[in-house]
């Protein structure tokens, strides 16, 4: 990784921002793509749901908002809703985390929601500006 030298401090490069920006958006936006799908499609999904003790109706809103998020994150006129998408990503992979721990899924299980928020803040430390505020 590219980096530069000021004052002291080891800061990555523009270059190597959008390189880990772009990687950890990606790799996060296909895992909510594929969990939103497998939402609609999968009846073990929605039987997860009911082992989790969730209503039906949520499965169907989460997998909605996932795809409205993967959609912000992705195309830059929905930039505005950027924030947004992280914001209720960060929600709904933390509850996630939680409730599987919480019916006592093994490690294997609550590994994906774990890895999938890494990227969620890998992705969102490392955003290069697209547009100034003074717009």
């Amino acid at each position: 990784m590219e980096q530069t030298e000021t004052a002291g401090q080891i800061r990555p490069t523009t270059k190597s921002k959008k390189i880990l920006y772009w990687s950890s958006t990606g790799l996060l936006s296909a895992m909510m793509l594929m969990g939103a799908i497998g939402y609609f499609t999968s009846p073990e999904m929605q039987q997860n749901f009911v082992r989790l003790g969730l209503p039906d109706y949520f499965r169907i809103e989460l997998g909605a908002a996932k795809i409205l998020g993967v959609l912000a994150l992705l195309i830059p006129q929905l930039s505005k809703f950027k924030e947004w998408a992280y914001a209720g990503f960060s929600i709904t992979l933390i509850s996630a985390v939680i409730a599987h721990i919480s019916i006592g899924d093994p490690v294997s299980v609550t590994i994906a929601p774990v890895i999938a928020l890494i990227l969620l803040l890998t992705s969102y430390f490392n955003q290069v500006p697209t547009r100034s505020i003074n717009k």
